[in-house]
């Protein structure tokens, strides 16, 4: 039995250590509230979320701006269920990473070992090893460690020591990718001078291809000042135009110095085909090559694969070709779930599709190629005008070679080929078209489907709207070339019109409105000219033609101008130039008005004040000094009341001048004075057709014109019933003449009555001509 005291001592004991640690619990809390971190995100603060909050975000990034991008197309890429596969390859790459080591050594040694052996047979290169890697430039970074550790054998005890007695010389194309030699310098440590650029052909061949015979004196050069050739870089399908080194060739260059020969481009695609060109199947001749997979056959978020022969694994694996963690192995697990899937028959299935979108390119885009690159899949063009034997017409590049014909004159316009590329990219965006910049051809389009067809799902559909896409926007670009001459010289000749030469606008010109100033300064010269031309492109734009007028680009272009879009065939220039010149003047006009309103209203109330005042003090004078005595002056002028007419002034806004108000109070009415002058504007809208829009020739035939001369002679007839003979617009009828005109309308109605009278009993058509005239 417990002592009933002790347990209530306890129990008081237990309840007071509860109220004390209660205390100290509250306190600790507020601590941790007082000194919590503030630096926190919001989306880490508290104890997390909930996984079905974290995909809606994930959504809305994904697709929020949508809405708010509705005007402009993009391209979304086609993921089918080869690219599911792909994507659940990461996934899977994710779990089987935490298997236990032994178990994932020999998983991923089967995924590395399969994948490798199946693209060396798919793309014709055998007895090769693979580094799968995410940058598609790694591939090539890694390859250059590889030489560099084969070519110079103290390399790993020494370092660069032994670069610095014998430089190593690095040859890379002038049309491969756009900072390829610099990229690899930084990464390599090598100074920019151990990058040699090899250019392409100027007198034979592809302009598009490596110099052999150039890049062979290059070589002799290096070696004579004792460097040492390394690596060459080829292309089987450059960058920009899809033209195919000559491998062969280069393959025994590399073999007479011992130089190393890497291979890269899209053409590399077709060698999984059963009919390959012989120019592209001298790459599985070459030491290494870089296929870039994931774009071929549509897989997204694959790895890009370099295939190369070596026969000393040591060195590879310094390099960074081979690593000893399983974990870097699992890249190959996409590549590997999505070659099983495919199959050999979808592989090939997916380029062959790609190759077939443009083998009936001759018909569809009137292309003119060298012969050697007929077998690529790849076209170029460009809009440009030839004027030749006097006639213009418009063709696509590549034009290097007319064996038997005279070169003609081109005048290619880069501005007009990247609104073309840029337009059909828009309407068309699953053909996959974009614009290129090639060195010596400027701006260009490119249609390269093995890079875009798979993943955007272009079908012989989407190439079909392309050409139809293409022959619309030709006539319009061809009109806006030959209009642009006469559009420049129409302005050069209108007086207040000042013609900017902007060479990047594809459009018909650029036009600015000159302000007349009087001696002002040139910022308020500069605000005047700017109010003037956004007043008139504003009053353009309301206009009902098919024209666009803008500001221009948002960067690069001029200030204070009119930018004036495409135009078509149809187009009037005069009345064009014609219109705009009329506005400007008619806002110049306005803006004149408005603004010496001002003074001339402040001039004319202070004339008016001064006049008034002298009013005043001759009616003082008139009156008398008694009248002006408040009580005398009050019984004066009510025995003796002073006649004096009000005397104000008025002040005519038309005429500038101050008025007395007199006759307002004698007639009653107020003046009308001038009038003001007509608003200046185009006499050739005034005879635009009826639903014909501004700035369109109207095209008048036999019938038109009969119509509208019958028309204005029933106008000119009603013009003279109206008017009596022998007086002018200008002037005034007084009675005589109103009695005579009374006597003439009763004639000419007596007249009309009588012919109607006879031509009932006529045919038809002198029936429907007189009352037409009635």
């Amino acid at each position: 039995m417990v002592d009933p005291t002790l347990a209530e001592m306890g129990k008081n004991l237990n309840e007071a250590m509860k109220m004390l640690e209660d205390n100290q619990r509250k306190v600790e809390e507020e601590n941790e509230k007082k000194y919590a971190r503030k630096d926190i995100p919001g989306p880490l603060q508290g104890s997390g979320q909930d996984m079905v909050s974290i995909l809606q975000l994930v959504q809305n990034l994904m697709h929020g701006e949508e809405e708010e991008e509705t005007s402009q197309s993009y391209r979304l890429q086609n993921v089918g269920e080869q690219g599911h596969m792909a994507l659940l390859g990461h996934s899977l790459a994710a779990y089987i990473s935490v298997l236990d080591r032994e178990r994932l050594r020999k998983l991923t040694t089967r995924i590395l070992s399969d994948t490798t052996l199946w693209l060396c047979r798919l793309f014709r290169y055998e007895n090769g090893s693979a580094y799968y890697h995410e940058d598609d430039r790694e591939g090539l970074l890694k390859i250059c460690r590889l030489v560099i550790h084969t070519r110079y054998e103290d390399y790993t005890l020494e370092g660069f020591n032994v670069l610095y007695t014998k430089q190593p010389v690095i040859y890379i194309s002038s049309a491969a990718r756009t900072g390829l030699g610099q990229a690899l310098c930084n990464q390599l440590g090598l100074p920019l001078s151990c990058m040699c650029r090899v250019p392409c052909n100027t007198m034979f061949g592809s302009q598009h291809q490596m110099d052999v015979a150039l890049l062979d004196r290059l070589i002799k050069d290096d070696v004579e000042f004792g460097k040492l050739p390394l690596l060459l870089v080829a292309n089987a399908g450059t960058p920009g135009a899809g033209h195919t080194d000559k491998l062969g060739r280069l393959k025994e260059l590399c073999e007479q110095y011992k130089m190393w020969l890497h291979v890269e481009g899209v053409n590399l695609a077709t060698l999984a085909l059963g009919y390959v060109s012989s120019s592209v199947l001298a790459a599985t001749k070459c030491d290494s090559m870089t296929l870039t997979l994931g774009s071929w056959l549509g897989l997204p978020a694959v790895p890009a694969v370099t295939l190369y022969r070596h026969e000393d694994p040591s060195l590879s694996l310094a390099a960074g070709l081979t690593s000893s963690q399983p974990v870097e192995k699992l890249r190959a697990l996409p590549l590997w779930l999505s070659l099983q899937y495919l199959g050999h028959d979808g592989i090939v299935e997916r380029i062959k599709h790609a190759s077939q979108l443009v083998s009936n390119r001759e018909n569809i885009f009137f292309l003119l190629k060298v012969e050697d690159e007929l077998s690529s899949p790849v076209v170029v063009f460009k809009f440009f005008q030839e004027y030749s034997n006097r006639e213009k017409t418009v063709s696509v590049l590549f034009p290097e070679l007319r064996q038997g014909l005279q070169e003609p004159v081109q005048f290619p316009n880069c501005a007009l080929s990247l609104q073309l590329g840029e337009q059909l990219a828009q309407l068309v965006p699953a053909s996959g078209v974009d614009v290129v910049e090639l060195e010596d051809e400027g701006m260009c389009v490119r249609f390269s489907p093995l890079m875009t067809s798979a993943v955007l799902g272009t079908e012989i559909q989407d190439i079909d709207q392309l050409v139809d896409c293409l022959k619309m926007k030709i006539p319009v670009l061809t009109s806006t070339l030959q209009l642009r001459e006469e559009f420049e010289q129409e302005v050069r000749r209108t007086v207040g019109l000042l013609y900017i030469e902007d060479l990047g606008w594809p459009g018909l010109g650029v036009v600015r409105y000159n302000y007349h100033s009087d001696g002002k300064n040139d910022d308020k010269q500069e605000k005047e000219l700017e109010k003037i031309n956004t007043e008139l492109l504003k009053k353009l734009n309301e206009l009902e033609s098919d024209l666009t007028f803008s500001l221009g680009p948002e960067f690069g272009g001029q200030k204070n101008c009119v930018y004036i879009g495409m135009v078509t065939e149809d187009l009037d220039v005069s009345e064009l130039v014609e219109t705009i010149a009329a506005t400007g003047r008619e806002i110049e006009e306005n803006s004149r008005l408005l603004e010496n309103m001002t003074e001339v209203v402040r001039k004319g109330i202070q004339e008016a004040q001064l006049q008034l005042q002298k009013a005043n003090e001759e009616r003082l004078l008139e009156e008398g000094l008694l009248r002006q005595i408040p009580v005398v002056g009050s019984v004066l002028n009510w025995f003796s009341p002073f006649q004096a007419s009000p005397k104000g002034r008025t002040f005519n806004l038309t005429a500038g001048s101050l008025e007395s108000t007199e006759s307002m109070y004698v007639s009653k009415a107020q003046g009308t004075g001038s009038t003001p002058p007509p608003t200046p504007t185009s006499s050739l809208a005034k005879q635009r057709l009826p639903g014909q829009k501004a700035f369109k020739r109207s095209l008048r035939n036999s019938d038109g014109f009969s119509e509208t001369s019958s028309i204005s002679h029933c106008d000119d007839l009603d013009k003279l019933d109206q008017r009596p003979p022998n007086l002018s617009p200008g002037q005034e009828q007084g009675p005589l003449e109103m009695e005579r005109a009374e006597e003439q309308r009763e004639v000419v109605s007596a007249k009309t009555d009588t012919e109607d009278i006879h031509t009932r009993a006529l045919p038809g058509k002198q029936v429907l001509h007189t009352s037409s005239c009635k």
